[in-house]
């Protein structure tokens, strides 16, 4: 059975992120942060929750040289914090995102053969520091229709083919639901195709349009869940959605949704 866990920084808004990361662990979820560098990492850790992700680093990009080593650097900063906070998966994006979610250094149209090469060589580099670390960077897809317009790899089938090009145990990918339904659709054969290879390393989900919890808008979720039990999914599934009115309620229609 799979594992369920949220996003603390999208729920209970009016409360501290420690505060949140509590409230969501006394509701029977583990839990999910941001960058963290935002964050009181002394008062997360006494929170007593139990951290399933986080973003795995700060600045950088995956396909010139010198975003590159910025992206290693302040990955192995954030292994330290991961260390620190007992949290197993670090998330990436294919560029440095802002504090809107737009690329630092946005991709006019596909991108070229030298950057997915460029790509595969730095995920390489990644995929070295996880292994070494203990831990596990995944490679998050994203949608560039509404939410991160600009970001090279956003689609889903470029994220799970650069995880499959690396194809080592320290990188796996974070199939995002909501944002392949935007990209893509066609969700739960997507499922099918990422487990079928071993390379999902979470999944996180929240609801078409509006990005909220499951149950307020297209996605049929309880389909998707009965497909990860069919498949024997072990994994993560993810609540990194917006409350649609009360987080509490938000945290039980995500459970609703994915208890068999």
């Amino acid at each position: 059975m799979y594992t369920l866990a949220v996003c603390a920084e999208m729920v209970f808004g009016d409360l501290p992120v420690p505060e949140r990361a509590r409230r969501i662990h006394d509701a029977g979820f583990q839990v999910e942060i941001w960058d963290w560098t935002r964050h009181d990492l002394t008062a997360l850790e006494r929170s007593g929750a139990a951290f399933s992700s986080m973003t795995g680093y700060v600045r950088g990009s995956l396909t010139d040289p010198d975003g590159a080593d910025e992206l290693l650097r302040t990955a192995a900063e954030s292994v330290r914090v991961a260390e620190r906070l007992g949290c197993p998966r670090l998330n990436l994006h294919g560029t440095g995102l802002d504090g809107e979610g737009l690329p630092v250094t946005a991709v006019t149209g596909e991108a070229t053969g030298p950057m997915w090469i460029a790509a595969q060589r730095t995920l390489s580099r990644v995929a070295d520091l996880g292994e070494r670390s203990g831990v596990v960077f995944t490679l998050e897809n994203l949608n560039t229709a509404v939410d991160h317009p600009g970001v090279p790899f956003a689609k889903a089938s470029d994220t799970l083919a650069l995880v499959a090009a690396v194809d080592r145990p320290g990188l796996r990918m974070n199939l995002d639901l909501y944002h392949a339904q935007i990209g893509e659709g066609n969700l739960i054969e997507l499922v099918r195709r990422a487990h079928g290879l071993g390379l999902i390393g979470e999944i996180q989900v929240a609801d078409v349009p509006g990005r909220h919890e499951p149950g307020t808008g297209e996605i049929n979720y309880p389909a998707v869940a009965a497909a990860l039990t069919d498949l024997g999914y072990d994994g993560t599934v993810a609540l990194e959605a917006w409350a649609s009115e009360d987080s509490d309620l938000a945290l039980e229609r995500f459970r609703t949704a994915f208890t068999p």
